[in-house]
């Protein structure tokens, strides 16, 4: 299994992300992520980040409005967050099976893509469930994508060392553990490494929102509870009631003689 506080791994991780395929993918499951999470509330809502490694997508929450809080079970990786973020997040080190924190601490819970190199995802999951009140957001990549049948040509030792899981397995886990919870599932980067490009159709291709499993990373957002924003009903499709219109008129004069909501 792979080490993540090995110094030369968490430099080759960072040179990964810092490369063009790694950067293009950093940059698609920012898009998965921000679609799954539309809608939601964020100014002083608390979203803690497990599996934070060097902290991109903690910053991400953090710039979204989020109050944020990395967990991460290598020292390495976050020094390196520390260091991206400053005052501006919280950060801990511990085993994501075993989070020291209280149930319904956080609003929100983003697993990173974590749950393909541990013994026992479904405690992670678990976990990330018991501490959320709101809702969780988990990212994995695909056994069923062409990333995983190319898999042998990818030359990044911490890219290799994966327990693949397909979809299926992954949903199964969290229907089990959620219930009949709301689930919405996406997937990104459609090609294999070698068309994850910046420029020409590859990028279009590879950026764009695919159905679940399809991509190589699969996105899932469980609803621990009703966090969607109500959209109020349009106002043409019903006819319009003047005698409450003129009543409001009435008292918003009252209250204020220079109201201008009749002019």
């Amino acid at each position: 299994m792979i080490s993540w506080n090995d110094q030369d791994i968490v430099a080759e991780y960072q040179r990964w992300m810092e490369s063009p395929a790694g950067s293009l993918a950093l940059r698609a499951k920012m898009k998965l992520i921000s679609d799954l999470m539309a809608g939601w509330p964020r100014r002083g809502r608390r979203m803690l980040d497990i599996g934070c490694a060097t902290g991109c997508i903690t910053e991400m929450y953090y710039h979204a409005g989020f109050d944020v809080t990395g967990f991460d079970h290598s020292t390495r990786m976050l020094q390196v967050a520390q260091e991206r973020m400053g005052a501006r997040a919280e950060f801990f080190l511990g085993q994501a099976e075993h989070l020291p924190f209280d149930d319904n601490q956080f609003d929100f819970v983003n697993v990173g893509s974590i749950v393909e190199f541990v013994d026992d995802p479904v405690a992670i999951l678990a976990e990330a469930l018991r501490v959320a009140s709101s809702a969780v957001i988990i990212t994995a990549y695909s056994k069923w994508s062409l990333y995983y049948l190319l898999r042998k040509h990818i030359p990044e030792e911490h890219l290799k060392n994966r327990n693949w899981l397909n979809p299926f397995a992954l949903h199964s886990m969290l229907r089990g553990l959620a219930g009949d919870a709301d689930i919405v599932r996406r997937s990104i980067l459609l090609g294999p490494v070698c068309t994850w490009k910046e420029q020409g159709a590859w990028q279009w291709i590879n950026t764009r929102l695919l159905p679940y499993g399809v991509g190589t990373l699969s996105g899932i957002q469980v609803d621990v509870c009703d966090t969607k924003i109500s959209i109020p009903l349009k106002v043409e499709k019903y006819k319009t009631n003047h005698a409450f219109l003129n009543a409001c008129r009435t008292n918003m004069a009252a209250r204020n003689s220079s109201s201008t909501f009749d002019k």
